[in-house]
């Protein structure tokens, strides 16, 4: 069960930058998730929002197939803003609300709309993801696994998710679970830069243990 907002002293009305162990992995970066995914939809409208969209699968196929960054990128944005299409206003208030204190660190605010959010709508997979990502910033690393648990159940390709579950475990000192995350990540997008480069920097770490 999620800790209610008093247990984390930590948390102020203006949370101040560095706390988070986001901010303290040194060589690796942050891709859990997407600020302010782009605006592109296809021409057609989906019958189903969020995770469940019919739109998904020709996405994820063009996303296995992009020969550069750049492509890799443009299709990632299209995926994320799907995901983050609840189809209900209210829904879709907290999740932009949350999404934009938590940039500027008001995390106060962000974990307030993402509990409602998840409360809500608990089988919309993006609430549960951003939730992940703040409980990560926060430095709450289990929490923020058993939210990552919930959105990979709902979406087994989010790649978001997956990053950040190689993040959580470079937080908890599991630099091989860390490592077969972010290699998850490039099976689903093997043009991802971040993961890449996680994957890369988190292998020197085995092999110089290794020594």
């Amino acid at each position: 069960m999620m800790k209610p907002l008093s247990t984390y002293p930590q948390l102020t009305a203006r949370h101040r930058p560095g706390r988070g162990p986001g901010r303290e992995l040194r060589g690796f970066l942050l891709p859990f998730c997407c600020a302010a995914a782009l605006l592109i939809t296809s021409a057609s409208a989906p019958a189903i929002a969020d995770q469940r969209d019919s739109r998904l699968p020709e996405l994820f196929r063009q996303l296995q197939q992009a020969k550069s960054p750049v492509e890799a990128m443009t299709v990632e944005g299209v995926i994320w803003a799907i995901w983050a299409e609840s189809g209900d206003k209210e829904l879709d208030r907290l999740l932009a609300e949350g999404t934009a204190a938590m940039s500027v660190d008001d995390y106060a605010t962000a974990l307030a709309d993402f509990d409602a959010l998840t409360q809500r709508a608990p089988q919309f997979a993006e609430g549960w993801n951003k939730r992940a990502t703040l409980l990560y910033l926060i430095g709450d690393l289990q929490a923020s696994l058993e939210d990552i648990d919930r959105v990979l159940k709902l979406e087994p390709r989010h790649f978001g998710a997956l990053a950040g579950l190689g993040l959580v475990n470079l937080g908890l000192d599991r630099e091989e679970a860390a490592r077969d995350a972010f290699a998850q990540v490039l099976k689903i997008d093997p043009m991802n830069l971040a993961a890449k480069a996680n994957l890369k920097a988190v292998q020197q770490q085995l092999d110089d243990k290794s020594i």
